[in-house]
């Protein structure tokens, strides 16, 4: 049971655990006796409000996304933890003004406990029957051992021995030969040949047991089953070269750490949407008479367009048009055609040497904010030219347009402009762990920095 089936599964049973929560509440607190009842409430007009008030806040705490292998565990209290806040929401809302912390609180507590074990008890209920299910092949996910060697046999037999974790190992592939000993499953073909291999047997997740594997080769599989949607496990000795590039997820039972491409919650993802719409609104509002002043400076300083337009890839790899104030000659490109600017690159105008490192000249950004195209923060966007370039020199550079591109990032405020491609190599390890360390608090420091940098004068 994974996916679709396994999120409405999950949904149905916390509808029914809410509603019989609040049935049981609504009896304690209403019908027992127990407590004085000031009017007569109404069982099911509540009863409909809260169940879609539950089913919304679990959503935004991220409960309906599939998760493999999950600890019953670490189930349980990540629905206390989450039903606590949620009462604690409401306690704040209900409750009234006069008693803050009058009986309204004690009800509250009731509550809490008894949504807790309700709700907790049907989501491991659940879990307790994949894992059944599991253990007698029921469910299991197509599986492709990446690799050669004891450490791949060592895999293989782990895995084996744990048919609870449902993998159904399809074969192996590596760098050199099909030298498959007794206990390795079927060798389906070379590393180079994986993702024909990925997309042939339909595989659903890989195992990589490599002796001692390159940094630009692992980074390559994980790239190419990210493509894929296909999830990535790595012995925890891998772990270290994807530092920075992979949040970590224990697996019970075999020594292997889960790549597990990193998301916002989908709460967090929503209040990001919104900071960036309202931000980028706000802060045009704010900045007008600066980009008015700017806007003068530009036209006395030097002939050309004030606006500065230019083609960049975005997510998913779409173009869009960037805007910045001009900060260097007209035509600065008509000879050379697209290069990198240098620190002291003569082509920079007078104001631009204000500007730029004022990170003045990025404010006309906001208005492909606002479109859509980019975010307040996230990776720099590049332009088209660059990122072909990039994606023969760098084989996981594709991994950086899975974001919105943003106005300011993790490698601007520790990296700086780019020079070189050998700037973008290095900046790219800073994208990446922007990518799968991806929060608003993240988001929230790296725009503190950028003011930083801003008033200490090193934007550029």
């Amino acid at each position: 049971m994974h996916g679709t089936k396994e999120k409405i599964v999950f949904l149905i049973s916390d509808f029914i655990a809410v509603n019989v929560s609040y049935a049981a509440f609504y009896v304690l607190r209403f019908r027992s006796g127990l407590f004085p009842v000031m009017d007569d409430v109404t069982l099911v007009v509540p009863s409909l409000f809260v169940s879609v008030f539950w089913i919304v806040f679990f959503f935004l705490r991220g409960h309906y996304r599939t998760v493999y292998n999950a600890s019953r565990f670490d189930t349980f209290t990540g629905m206390m933890r989450t039903t606590f806040l949620g009462v604690l929401a409401l306690f704040i809302v209900f409750s009234p003004p006069e008693h803050p912390f009058g009986p309204t609180r004690l009800f509250m507590g009731a509550y809490w406990g008894i949504l807790a074990i309700l709700v907790g008890g049907f989501r491991v209920g659940i879990r307790t029957v994949q894992r059944e299910l599991l253990k007698h092949g029921i469910g299991h996910r197509s599986t492709l051992i990446v690799g050669s060697g004891s450490e791949a046999e060592d895999l293989v037999s782990a895995v084996r021995r744990h048919p609870e974790l449902g993998n159904r190992i399809v074969g192996f592939v590596n760098g050199e030969s099909p030298e498959a000993r007794e206990r390795m499953p079927a060798y389906l073909g070379r590393r180079s040949d994986l993702p024909e291999i990925l997309r042939k047997h339909e595989v659903a997740e890989v195992m990589v047991a490599m002796p001692a594997p390159d940094h630009d080769e692992l980074l390559s599989i994980v790239h190419q089953c990210s493509q894929l949607k296909i999830r990535v496990k790595v012995r925890p000795d891998l772990y270290e070269i994807l530092s920075g590039q992979a949040r970590s997820q224990s697996i019970v039972g075999i020594p292997l750490i889960e790549v597990v491409p990193a998301e916002m919650p989908p709460w967090q993802k929503l209040v990001k949407e919104i900071m960036d719409v309202m931000g980028s609104l706000t802060l045009l509002i704010i900045a007008t008479p600066v980009m008015l002043i700017v806007a003068l400076a530009i036209v006395l300083d030097s002939k050309g367009p004030l606006f500065y337009r230019q083609l960049r890839t975005g997510k998913g790899g779409k173009e869009f048009t960037l805007i910045k104030f001009r900060s260097m000659v007209d035509k600065a490109e008509e000879d050379t055609g697209a290069v990198w600017a240098g620190k002291d690159d003569p082509r920079v105008t007078g104001i631009g040497r204000i500007i730029r490192p004022l990170r003045l000249d990025e404010l006309p950004q906001l208005i492909n904010v606002l479109k859509g195209e980019m975010s307040l923060v996230g990776p720099r966007p590049e332009r088209p030219v660059f990122v072909k370039q990039l994606q023969q020199e760098i084989p996981y550079y594709n991994r950086r347009l899975t974001v919105k591109p943003g106005i300011t990032g993790w490698a601007q405020i520790k990296h700086g402009y780019d020079e070189s491609l050998d700037d973008v190599r290095k900046k790219l390890r800073y994208d990446f762990f922007y990518m799968e360390n991806m929060s608003l608090r993240l988001d929230l420091k790296i725009l503190l920095a950028t003011i930083w940098v801003m008033i200490r004068y090193k934007g550029y």
